[in-house]
């Protein structure tokens, strides 16, 4: 079993994926973390170098590689993938971590690691964060509103389960 976190940069998928992986006694994965290890540069290297539909082709390749019995954190625009998403469906659940733009925005305006929120101004953001919410709400099994604490949401997933 594997459990997916989709949803908008700086939702908290890494965080909280860590917390419901100590929980549940299952892994941690984290599909960009494992590119970055794999490709040897950074996603803002490889966006720069190759583009971002490069990238979204890594993620895709490298999303059927996640181990078994893992929580995984893919990144913001993976399940945007029709690829990405075929394979998360088929091979586990897929939660949505919804969380307001406002919050998301501040926690990745700054931080050179996210090209799409470094490069563009905020504006550019909420269209993406616009145009990305629904796809993340079609393509989840379950959908969680992630405001409160990582333990607090970490426990709205594990009883959404």
């Amino acid at each position: 079993m594997k459990i997916y976190l989709c949803g908008f940069m700086g939702c908290g998928k890494s965080r909280i994926g860590r917390e419901l992986a100590k929980k549940t006694g299952m892994q941690f994965a984290d599909l960009d973390a494992y590119i970055v290890r794999h490709e040897n540069m950074t996603i803002p290297q490889i966006f720069e170098k190759y583009g971002e539909p490069h990238f979204r082709a890594l993620e895709a390749k490298y999303i059927s590689e996640m181990p078994d019995n893992s929580v995984v954190a893919l990144g913001g625009g993976a399940i945007i993938n029709d690829n990405t998403a075929k394979t998360a469906r088929e091979t586990g659940k897929v939660i949505f971590l919804d969380v307001d733009f406002a919050t998301c925005y501040g926690r990745i305006k700054d931080d050179p690691n996210r090209p799409l929120a470094h490069n563009n101004p905020e504006e550019k953001v909420r269209e993406l964060y616009e145009t990305r919410r629904p796809i993340y709400s079609e393509r989840a099994d379950i959908i969680i509103k992630a405001a409160g604490t990582p333990a607090q949401i970490t426990d709205m997933i594990r009883k959404s389960l």
